[in-house]
């Protein structure tokens, strides 16, 4: 494969696997289960872009110009690097043969950012430590990017049959 076909493989399977994560997250809210706002993810990247990196609490931060578009948008483009970094790792041969346990396990590692990044940066602390139920929450995030690993497994293997069909 060349590289502007990995990049494309990367641009994929991140968006199917991010797409399965919103899904999953569809669901939760409708369950009553309460899950990030992206807007906020927005206002935090909004924030970073002048300067300000840690916040005492996102939500009582100043709202910046377009937040929720800014967030979502950050959401997806974080899912496309995720996506990169796994074809980067496993190669054209998994694109062609994709298997379950490599997306997995990118998925369960991508966990770390928002656990030891945006939330102690959006005020939740580290591994949601300022939060009332910051268990809970670390585990509702590490399903969630299980989800997302799946997704990635499940848009690599969408990828591979819609190829295998055109050769």
């Amino acid at each position: 494969m060349t590289m502007s076909d990995l990049l494309f493989a990367g641009v994929v399977i991140g968006v199917g696997g991010t797409a399965v994560m919103d899904a999953w997250g569809l669901m939760l809210r409708r369950l009553g289960v309460a899950t990030l706002d992206f807007a906020l993810v927005g206002r935090w990247v909004g924030h970073l872009a002048k300067g300000r990196v840690m916040h005492q609490a996102i939500g009582q931060a100043e709202p910046v110009r377009h937040e929720r578009v800014l967030g979502w948008g950050v959401h997806y483009g974080i899912g496309i690097v995720f996506a990169m970094v796994l074809v980067g790792i496993v190669g054209d041969d998994w694109l062609s043969a994709p298997s379950l346990w490599p997306a997995l396990l990118v998925g369960v590692a991508t966990v770390i950012a928002p656990l030891c990044v945006m939330q102690p940066a959006m005020g939740a602390g580290f591994f949601a430590s300022k939060t009332a139920k910051p268990v809970a929450n670390c585990i509702k995030s590490l399903v969630t990017h299980m989800v997302f690993g799946c997704g990635l497994y499940l848009s690599a293997e969408l990828m591979a049959g819609l190829m295998r069909l055109n050769s």
